[in-house]
């Protein structure tokens, strides 16, 4: 589960990005890796892109010590650019992603979106 801390998913450029996340119904034990990342992504005509802004990831030693069922907060400042933008051509969407890895080559995928910027709209 990830959870925004603002009221609103749209962020200003430069603004800081608060959210939390965490896991629930899985052994502690059976977690090998955690990845946390906020990142866009451009969709359209021709390829897709994906731009990873922040990451952070845990593994080994620094798992042992931390509680799942409570919730692990970050905060990072977003970027000047890109914008979000939802056009005929081209979209730029951005996400908070959270991904977990077990021991039994299973991975655990959450994503929350949000808006950087005033949305811009094609008309």
């Amino acid at each position: 589960m990830i959870r925004l801390s603002g009221l609103q998913p749209t962020y200003m450029p430069g603004e800081n990005i608060d959210f939390e996340y965490r896991v629930a119904n899985v052994d502690r034990g059976s977690i090998v890796a955690v990845e946390c990342s906020v990142c866009w992504l451009t969709e359209g005509k021709g390829t897709e892109d994906l731009g990873v802004h922040f990451f952070q990831r845990l593994a080994g030693d620094s798992l042992a010590a931390i509680d799942w069922t409570i919730a692990q907060r970050i905060s990072c400042p977003l970027p000047i650019s890109p914008l979000s933008y939802e056009g005929k051509l081209l979209k730029i969407s951005w996400c908070v992603r959270v991904r977990f890895f077990l021991n039994d080559g299973t991975e655990l995928m959450a994503q929350q979106p949000f808006y950087v910027g005033t949305l811009t709209r094609e008309v």
